[in-house]
Order: structure tokens, then sequence, then C-alpha cells
């Protein structure tokens, strides 16, 4: 059965359009159901529609005979941590603020599989039990988290200089107060949020705030509003994406196997190559990676988009985590000279407006001819947005230009195709 609500990561939208308080709460009735009606660990971030959302979704949970346990305001990793028979996190990830969504975690604070999704789908139509659960808050959520991540993650980082872009999300609080403790010298940036700002000219999706602080710092972190996601940027204001932070984490921990998504660049291929690390790809979406992870046994994975996971005292993607293992993974050197580690090949991008699940078949087949005659030495992916109705489009080449003009060709290719 095809999933009609859920996507890449969880079921999100426009609140009051695709995404309606009934919806929310038939997913939390569901969700419960599925699980056996026990215990729903909820966190939300920052959107003003969070608090409508997250008791619809526990007025669903307690209506199915479950129990609700609200812990507020949280990053997605400390809900997956602290998960009872289920966690859910009232999130629209990087998306704009009038965007939310749902997305599960399982007891063992793992992503759900899509046919575990399916079968969510399949009972959203149940009405409600006649004998109800229960919604408790609890209000030390945030702090045991804390203590977990700085036990686990944190290193002596006196005489550090950090820009801490908070997005206006779920990390606003934790993250200036992690870097604090353990020693840093904290510029905090976008952790002042109205419910409204969540994401806008701020954060993993848009590094432009940190780049105007340039000089401020010598190594800033950009977190996204849920907080599964980081990127940095050095004391020049230069990116350095999910791809560089995996390289540069991979060696520090001297890994064997290191998973990564479709969309990773060819310089980090040839670079684990180089240093003998085995690579395995998957499809985009960082459950894909968390599956394949465990499937293989190995510990690190990530995405370019900043989804960078280490599994030595996780269960997830951990935005702050991955921040204080870039640091610790520094080694005195600066993130500038630490990225350099790693051959980048220019990739140019274009998003294309569609709602298509799966490209034609003869567009594929076309897509197959030109990687065939490109031969490893540059490389063109588009793909379905699994979040958003557009269809993304890659192109990759050693040079720039070589990038722009493939994108061009294949973008004019696909608006042709889907018409």
């Amino acid at each position: 059965m095809a999933r009609r609500y859920f996507g890449t990561d969880g079921v999100r939208g426009v609140v009051g359009a695709e995404l309606t308080t009934d919806l929310v709460e038939r997913l939390g009735r569901a969700a419960a159901l599925w699980s056996g009606r026990g215990r729903v660990f909820v966190g939300r971030d920052t959107r003003s529609s969070g608090p409508e959302l997250e008791a619809a979704f526990a007025e669903g949970v307690a209506s199915a005979g479950g129990n609700a346990v609200l812990g507020g305001i949280l990053p997605t990793p400390a809900v997956a941590l602290l998960a009872l028979d289920l966690g859910a996190v009232i999130s629209a990830s990087h998306n704009p603020p009038q965007y939310n969504g749902v997305k599960f975690f399982d007891g063992e604070g793992q992503k759900l599989s899509d046919a575990s999704e399916e079968e969510i789908e399949a009972l959203l139509d149940e009405p409600p039990r006649s004998e109800r659960g229960a919604v408790d808050r609890v209000g030390i959520s945030a702090v045991s988290y804390l203590e977990h991540i700085l036990e686990t993650f944190g290193a002596d980082l006196r005489g550090l200089r950090i820009a801490v872009d908070c997005a206006n999300g779920a990390y606003s609080e934790i993250a200036p107060e992690a870097f604090r403790r353990l020693g840093a010298d904290v510029v905090s940036l976008a952790a002042e949020p109205d419910g409204t700002n969540i994401n806008v000219g701020c954060g993993a999706t848009d590094l432009s705030l940190l780049q105007r602080h340039a000089g401020a710092y010598e190594l800033g972190v950009a977190f996204d509003g849920d907080g599964d996601r980081m990127l940095a940027v050095d004391a020049e204001g230069n990116t350095v994406d999910g791809d560089q932070i995996l390289a540069v984490l991979a060696l520090h921990l001297n890994v064997d196997v290191v998973v990564v998504t479709v969309m990773t660049n060819l310089g980090f291929h040839r670079l684990m190559a180089d240093h003998g690390i085995r690579v395995v790809t998957t499809d985009v979406g960082d459950r894909y990676v968390l599956e394949a992870l465990r499937r293989e046994g190995a510990i690190l994975g990530g995405e370019q988009s900043g989804h960078i996971i280490c599994l030595d005292g996780h269960v997830t993607g951990d935005g702050l985590a991955a921040a204080l293992l870039l640091c610790r993974a520094l080694e005195g050197r600066s993130l500038a000279e630490a990225a350099a580690v790693m051959p980048k090949f220019a990739q140019v991008k274009e998003n294309i407006s569609a709602r298509v699940t799966q490209l034609p078949q003869e567009l594929q087949h076309e897509i197959e001819r030109m990687n065939a005659e490109l031969d490893g030495i540059a490389r063109i992916l588009v793909r379905a947005s699994g979040t958003e109705p557009l269809v993304r489009v890659l192109a990759e080449a050693p040079a720039e230009e070589e990038a722009a003009r493939l994108c061009g060709t294949i973008s004019a290719l696909v608006r042709r195709e889907l018409g």
C-alpha cells in the first residue's frame, strides 16, 4: 500500500492546509493503537502552531487509551533518546514557519520503516476507544538530554570562540549552554524564538547570518529548527557542509565503514578510497542512512545537508552531538585546515516545481545514458523530493562551468518531460 501522508521524514505540510489539527489527532490515535496503546513521549519545536498540534496529538493518543507524556520544546534527537513505547516530534524540521508535521521514533529511538508508517496510515480512521488514557507533562527532559550529550560527546573547549546559530528553534537555550559549560566563548545567534522566525534567515538552511558575523569567531555552527542537522562555517565565513564534516569525523574516528547518500560529493568518495574506508550509499533521507548503519554494524554516516549520525553513544542523528564531535576532531587545527582534507567537486543544483513521486521511465533512461557517457568523471542526479512538491536536480563535475552546463541541460529536459 502506498503511503498517502508520510514522506521522507514523517508527515508534514502547511498548517491549516495539508496539515490540520484533525489529521494530527488521528495520527496520535493511530500511532497509539499501532504501538499497543502504551506511553508516547512527545516533543515539539518552537513554531507558533506547536502547542495546538501538540494538544491535538495528545488528545489522539489519549482517545486510543494510550498515555501521552509531553516534554515541551525539545530537539528531535532528544525525543529519540527519551522515547518510551513510542516517541513523536511535532516539527517540520528545516521547513519555513508556516509548515509543521509529526515524525516518529520507536521504543528503541529508531525511525519507523515504510511498512510501519503504512500500518499507522491504515489505522487513521479508527474511532476513539471508550477507555481513555492520560496526558502528562514532564519538566526535566531537556536537562536529562543535555547531561547525556555533554558526558558522551563533550570535550574541553576552553580558548575556543564559537558562534552558535540556533535557527530560533529547539536548540535556542540548550546549545549555547552546552558550549559555555565546556568552556567555550560563545557568540549566540538566532536564539530568540517567537513562533514565527524559526529557520527564517538563519540556521542550517541559511548560513548568511553566521557569515555576516565572520571574524567574530574561530568556528561557527548552525542547526536547523528541530536540531537534527548541523552545518559549519570557518573563520573566513566559508561553508563547511555535511560531506566535509563527515570526512573530518571519519578520519578522526578511524572508522572502517561510513554511510552516505546519493547526494554525497564525489570528492568524499575519492578521499575515503584513498584511506581504505568503505562507503555505503543509500537514498536521500537520514532514516535510510540509519537503516544501513545498523545493517552494516557501523557507527558513522550522514548527509550533505547536515544530518550527521554517530551511533557510539546515540541512537540517531544529532546536531549538537555532531558539533561537539567536530570541535574535538579539530585537534588544534582551524576548521578550514581540517576541511581541506577533502577535495570538493563543483555541484550545481536546481529545484523544479512538480508534484511527482516517480520520474517517467523515459526520463530515467536518458539520465542513465548521460551518466554512462560521463563515466564517473562527472554525474547528474534527478529525484523527487520526499518533503516538498519539487523535483531536485544535481549536476557534479570537477569545474563549476561544466556542472552548470550539465545542470542546465538536465533541468530543461525535466521541465519538458514533466510539462
